[in-house]
């Protein structure tokens, strides 16, 4: 990805926001996110697996990105809750666009894995473990 058309400088920057896009608990925060501002609990019981130690490390992430933002209410208890920034509705452009090709391809990618599963299978190979 870094080459001499790129800024060095920023090589470490955008391998580190690729992980970022790559990983589950990212997209499907931002996901959740993309509906309006949601407190932890509400992201807690709709990101589906995931631990609070995770919820937590996840936000903290986004938001030192700049992708989520932190709102403290000055309520007893203190109501907190967590909205997509303007960076973080872009950063939402790609998993879209991602999840959509996933859906228009969906049968050919599920066709490929049966072809590969079935001729490991007849030659003794092993599967590939699942992601997710």
């Amino acid at each position: 990805m870094c080459n001499s058309s790129y800024d060095p400088a920023k090589c470490q920057t955008v391998s580190e926001m690729l992980a970022r896009l790559g990983d589950k608990w990212t997209v499907l925060v931002i996901m959740m996110l993309a509906d309006g501002p949601q407190r932890f609990s509400d992201l807690k019981r709709a990101v589906v697996g995931i631990s609070q130690r995770m919820l937590t490390l996840t936000l903290r992430a986004l938001e030192r990105d700049g992708l989520v933002s932190r709102t403290v209410h000055p309520t007893v208890p203190p109501k907190v809750e967590y909205a997509l920034t303007e960076l973080g509705c872009s950063f939402g452009e790609p998993i879209r666009a991602m999840g959509g090709w996933v859906f228009r391809n969906h049968d050919l990618i599920q066709t490929a894995r049966a072809e590969f599963d079935e001729r490991n299978a007849a030659t003794g190979g092993s599967k590939l473990v699942r992601l997710g």
